[in-house]
C-alpha cells in the first residue's frame, strides 16, 4: 500500500514562499495522491469589536477567511496552472496546532508537512510552540521542511533505539525503517542510513568502583549495540556500510552524522510523551530535534492516539 496519499500542508501565514507546499508537490508528482493546503487563522481584535453585532462579526470572519483563501490560491498558482490538484481550506481557530490535528482526524490525512523556521546566523532550525505540539500530539507523521533546497544526493538518516529491550521500541524501529525505505524507493531512490548511539561510561561508576574497567564496559555496550544493529539491517537486507553505531549522546551523534552525510532528512520515532513523564524523563527525540539542521520526519508507533478531540462546532 502506497503511503502519504492524503497530505495536509500547514501553510505559514507569515511567508510569501511555502517550502512545505513545494515539498508536498514534489512528493505528489512521484507518488500521486492529493494535497490540502490548510491555514488556521485568528485575529483577537475581531472578537473584541463589541460595537458589532454577532452577524457582523461572523461576516468579518468570513471576509478574512476569503482573503486568506485567495492569498493561498496565489501562492499555489503555478502548481494549479500545471494541473496539480490542491484543495485550499482556511478556518477560524485560535489554537493552530489543535486546528491542524482536528483536520488530520476529520480528513484522514496520513502526512502533515510544515515549514520549519531557521535561525539566521546559526543555520539551526527553530521550532515554534505549534511545531512542538504537532510533533508530540499529531497522530500521523509530521514532516518539518527546512527552507533550503534538498542537498544534491541528500540521504535519509533513520535514528533507531538499540538500547531498549522493550518490544514497542523494536516495533517502532522496524516501522521507521520500513516506511523510510519505501518512501525513498518511490521518491528518488534516496540512500537510507541507520544510526544508533550508545552511552559513554558513567563517571560516577568509574570513581566509586576502583576495579571497574571502563574500556571493557565500553566494548561490551558497543558489542550489544552492534549485534542489535546487525539484526535490524539484516531484516531489511541493508548493507553494513549504511549503518552507524556511534558512542555519545543521541542529541550529539545524530545531528553530527546527519551533517557529515549531508542528509536531506532525519527520521525519528517518538512515543509522544506529554505532561509529567516528559518533564522529568525528557524525550530523546525532542533533544535531538533541537540540534538538527535538515528536514525532519517524526513518526509515532502503531496504536498512538492523540489527546486532541474534534470540535463540536468548527466555527468556534
Amino acid at each position: 500500500m502506497v503511503k502519504y496519499q492524503n497530505i495536509l500542508v500547514a501553510i505559514d501565514p507569515q511567508q510569501d514562499d511555502q517550502p512545505a507546499l513545494r515539498r508536498a508537490v514534489y512528493l505528489n508528482q512521484r507518488i500521486g495522491g492529493k494535497i490540502k493546503a490548510f491555514l488556521p487563522i485568528y485575529d483577537f481584535s475581531y472578537e473584541m469589536t463589541t460595537l458589532l453585532s454577532p452577524d457582523e462579526r461572523t461576516n468579518m470572519r468570513k471576509g478574512v477567511i476569503s482573503q486568506r483563501t485567495e492569498w493561498i490560491r496565489e501562492q499555489a498558482h503555478a502548481y494549479l496552472a500545471a494541473g496539480v490538484e490542491i484543495e485550499i481550506k482556511v478556518v477560524w481557530h485560535n489554537r493552530p496546532f489543535e486546528a491542524i490535528i482536528q483536520e488530520v482526524l476529520s480528513g484522514n490525512h496520513d502526512l502533515v508537512l510544515k515549514m520549519a523556521h531557521q535561525h539566521d546566523r546559526l543555520e539551526a532550525v527553530i521550532f515554534t510552540p505549534t511545531d512542538w505540539h504537532l510533533l508530540r500530539k499529531c497522530p500521523c507523521p509530521v514532516w518539518m521542511v527546512k527552507d533550503q533546497p534538498w542537498p544534491e544526493g541528500g540521504k535519509a538518516l533513520v535514528a533507531v533505539n538499540l538500547a531498549s529491550e522493550e518490544p514497542h521500541h523494536d516495533l517502532l524501529n522496524q516501522k521507521l525503517i520500513k516506511e523510510t525505505v519505501e518512501l525513498a524507493d518511490m521518491v528518488n531512490h534516496t540512500e537510507v542510513h541507520l544510526v544508533g548511539a550508545y552511552p559513554i561510561t558513567p563517571i560516577n561508576i568509574a570513581i566509586e568502583l576502583p576495579d571497574f574497567d571502563p574500556s571493557i564496559y565500553n566494548d561490551a555496550i558497543r558489542g550489544q549495540h552492534l549485534v542489535a544493529m546487525k539484526a535490524l539491517r539484516q531484516k531489511f537486507s541493508m548493507d553494513e556500510k549504511f549503518t552507524h553505531v556511534e558512542k555519545g549522546l543521541p542529541e550529539e551523534v545524530i545531528p553530527e552524522l546527519a551533517e557529515h552525510l549531508d542528509a536531506g532528512i532525519v527520521v525519528l520515532g517518538t512515543i509522544g510523551r506529554t505532561g509529567i513523564s516528559a518533564a522529568f524523563l525528557g524525550n530523546t527525540a525532542e533533544q535531538v530535534i533541537d540540534h538538527l539542521r535538515c528536514d525532519l520526519l517524526v513518526i509515532k508507533p502503531d496504536g498512538f492516539t492523540t489527546q486532541v478531540e474534534l470540535d463540536d462546532d468548527e466555527d468556534d
